[in-house]
């Protein structure tokens, strides 16, 4: 038995576990399966409600009304960390990367409709936002109000517990769905998702392989990402566990030209599975991973997902990173 820190239950649990009926993939002859985690709730929030249930309930336990945090402009944590902390009556304070764009759509607009203070940082000074998140917690305590600070994409110790949770919600999927998947697939951005499903199935034995892919970044990041991670968690929860036989694996190749920004054939996969299926993918996180997955399934046993029979996709949400990139679908 796993004993959970604090936690809010703030998503909608457990969230939907269905195969595709019929999308198709090139000399690929198994089943794909959905772990719908766009559907946890809040406002679409995706994969990043999970770790919040756990990161908020820490500020809290500390005496906090305050929540700082970090992302792109079109950032989904951010967007879900705004909405949850109007729906807690905390005050949240973002820094964006970048300038303040004309067009105010996508998370952005749903993070001012929440109600959210934003900084926006350029991305020649990205490198000091931590310190700069640092000058912003000393400002609110000077006005009375204790900060904590959330890092890009709740992914650190704290926010590790979302998804070893989720994988405990997921090895019931496979036992009640009777699968028993050779890989379970995620996007990586922040190395969090990716990190908690790993300590997940280590704990719980699973046969299944965690395989990420990157959509930023490289597969050395993420090594040394997680692995940090994970010590950071042992030593905060005082928990036994072998970091050092973690199998992380993340598949580069489908990052596109950069992050937030997806090539022509990620948006046709897009746009075909919403036709075929009518799940929605979208162009930073779901739709490279999906589409990197369904490349390596249609190269067989050239590929890197040999042996697929059961294949589980985790869709980690995103849907509100669609609209600010509409132009790039192409419609008879």
């Amino acid at each position: 038995m796993i004993k959970y820190p604090d936690r809010i239950p703030l998503a909608s649990l457990p969230t939907p576990f269905k195969k595709l009926e019929k999308f198709t993939v090139p000399n690929f002859d198994g089943t794909i399966w959905i772990k719908h985690d766009e559907l946890t709730g809040t406002e679409v929030s995706g994969n990043k409600v999970r770790k919040l249930e756990f990161s908020i309930a820490h500020a809290l336990k500390e005496g906090c009304n305050t929540l700082i945090t970090c992302g792109g402009i079109q950032s989904n944590h951010c967007r879900a960390t705004a909405v949850i902390g109007a729906k807690l009556g905390l005050k949240v304070h973002l820094i964006l990367r970048g300038q303040k764009p004309e067009l105010i759509e996508g998370n952005l607009l749903l993070d001012l409709l929440a109600g959210a203070e934003i900084s926006y940082l350029p991305q020649k000074d990205w490198s000091g936002h931590e310190a700069f998140a640092a000058s912003l917690q000393e400002e609110y305590r000077g006005r009375g109000d204790k900060a904590h600070f959330i890092p890009t994409g709740a992914s650190d110790e704290i926010g590790i517990w979302g998804y070893i949770a989720a994988w405990e919600e997921l090895t019931k999927d496979f036992n009640d769905n009777g699968v028993d998947p050779e890989y379970v697939v995620v996007a990586t951005g922040s190395g969090g998702t990716q990190a908690g499903l790993l300590v997940g199935a280590q704990i719980q034995k699973a046969k299944s392989k965690i395989v990420a892919f990157n959509v930023c970044d490289d597969s050395n990041y993420f090594e040394d990402k997680i692995k940090t991670d994970v010590s950071l968690w042992k030593q905060r929860y005082k928990t036994e566990f072998d970091e050092t036989a973690l199998n992380i694996k993340t598949l580069e190749g489908y990052m596109g030209p950069a992050y937030g920004e997806a090539e022509e054939i990620v948006f046709k996969t897009i746009a075909n599975l919403a036709k075929v299926e009518g799940v929605f993918l979208d162009p930073v996180y779901t739709g490279k991973a999906f589409h990197g997955m369904v490349s390596e399934l249609s190269l067989g046993d050239r590929g890197r997902l040999q042996g697929a029979k059961n294949i589980v996709f985790i869709h980690t949400g995103g849907l509100f990173g669609v609209f600010p990139q509409h132009k790039n679908f192409q419609f008879d």
